[in-house]
């Protein structure tokens, strides 16, 4: 069995591939149940986010195709097409991948904290499901301990880089007086959030926060002085706003080029900048096709996040040497684990043979024989019969030419290999 790491991310998969392989948190149960049922995984565990969606299982690495293709299939996508721009990591490779993500060294934004909060998530969700077992369970508290000593250890997370900054940025740059402007954010999750702090810290004149539930909106509006809607109230409030940041977890878009023109009408064609961070998209693309419109989507933010590497690239040589050594400790402790069933039954061959050699001497002396007599039989009987077994293969494994089995026995039985120096 192996640790295989597969999925597709911002690296490799453009957003329109990526929205069409998210999963909903509400698919997530379900999906996990299917996999483990339809293909030969032992453990899965499902990461998605609007950069990427992976899954991670323990199975055998010949099984690797099947889950490609069930993946495939939920998605109703064609398989050459993921196969174009899907990676698979496998043992040491995925551990190592795993804590690299959530350490934040393979996001958009280098060090970004979100990811480790959603790789939490997933892997609750995984437990909720029931397709965590002992080894994926161990694999995910290995990554977070690992993500906790890059933060704490590293600068990697000094100073908020994120998508939610860099859209922030880019609103600056549109709009060099954020004091005057008004935003509207659509959503009310971790991201949101971010946006909603950060916005707050320019002091931009008026946040107000639009969900689908008003209690949620509610709650982030009271934290940074918002005013909080529906989404069915975003009409009403779209033409008095600059700025437009959008992250729900809707599968149909929730603003329309229709209802922008209406509201630039509205403003006298004044600027509006949107950044659509969600994945599927939450605004449709053709609105950047309307003049008096930035329009952003994740993809775009690219330029942002680059400036922040420069700053990072220190931080993040520091974080990959916290990750390798994860990594090595966290495949040495498994490899321990895998001695452990060996020396367990090692243990009990030894033992029994104990046993079945004290029960002879007991019984030799119970007839009378002497304590000396006894005690010699009873040491060539343990000796010889805990060396049979080795010796037998031993000679076979000689026989056959196999020199380096040979050569780890001495290391294995701790044999002095040079000349006798007493």
């Amino acid at each position: 069995m192996a640790f295989i790491a597969l999925g597709i991310n911002h690296k490799t998969a453009s957003v329109d591939v990526r929205e069409r392989v998210a999963f909903t948190p509400e698919q997530m149960v379900e999906a996990l149940q299917a996999l483990c049922r339809l293909t030969p995984t032992r453990e899965a565990a499902i990461l998605s986010t609007c950069n990427r969606s992976e899954l991670y299982l323990q199975q055998d690495v010949a099984a690797t195709d099947e889950v490609l293709t069930w993946l495939a299939d939920y998605h109703r996508l064609s398989l050459d097409e993921l196969r174009a721009c899907a990676y698979v990591h496998t043992d040491d490779k995925a551990v190592r991948h795993m804590m690299r993500v959530a350490s934040g060294l393979d996001s958009m934004v280098l060090g970004e904290p979100q990811i480790l909060g959603q790789m939490k998530s997933a892997y609750a969700v995984a437990r909720e499901a029931g397709s965590v077992g002992p080894l994926l369970g161990r694999l995910f508290q290995a990554t977070f301990s690992t993500a906790k000593v890059v933060r704490t250890d590293t600068a990697i997370g000094e100073n908020p880089v994120s998508v939610a900054f860099a859209a922030v940025s880019l609103a600056k740059q549109i709009f060099s007086d954020l004091h005057r402007s008004q935003a509207l954010l659509i959503g009310a999750g971790e991201t949101i959030t971010l946006v909603a702090r950060h916005l707050h810290e320019q002091g931009v004149k008026r946040i107000v926060v639009a969900n689908r539930t008003l209690e949620r909106a509610s709650t982030l509006a009271e934290e940074f002085g918002a005013h909080a809607i529906l989404l069915a109230d975003i009409p009403q409030e779209l033409y008095n706003s600059d700025i437009v940041i959008s992250s729900t977890a809707s599968q149909l878009p929730i603003l329309g080029k229709g209802a922008v023109e209406q509201a630039l009408k509205r403003r006298r064609h004044k600027p509006m900048f949107m950044v659509d961070i969600a994945v599927p998209r939450d605004i449709e693309p053709q609105v950047g096709e309307l003049e008096d419109v930035y329009l952003y989507s994740v993809d775009d933010l690219h330029e942002v996040v680059a400036e922040n590497l420069k700053s990072r690239q220190g931080a993040a040589q520091a974080a990959e040497a916290l990750v390798n050594i994860g990594t090595d400790d966290f495949m040495s402790r498994l490899r321990e684990l895998a001695a452990v069933d060996v020396l367990k039954a090692y243990r009990q061959q030894a033992e029994r043979i104990r046993d079945e050699e004290l029960g002879k001497a007991q019984r030799l002396l119970a007839n009378g024989s002497s304590v000396e007599d006894v005690m010699a039989q009873l040491a060539r009987g343990l000796t010889n019969k805990l060396l049979h077994a080795p010796s037998v293969q031993l000679k076979k494994l000689s026989a056959e030419g196999r020199i380096e089995a040979l050569a780890m026995a001495q290391e294995l039985f701790a044999l002095n290999q040079g000349p006798d120096k007493s």
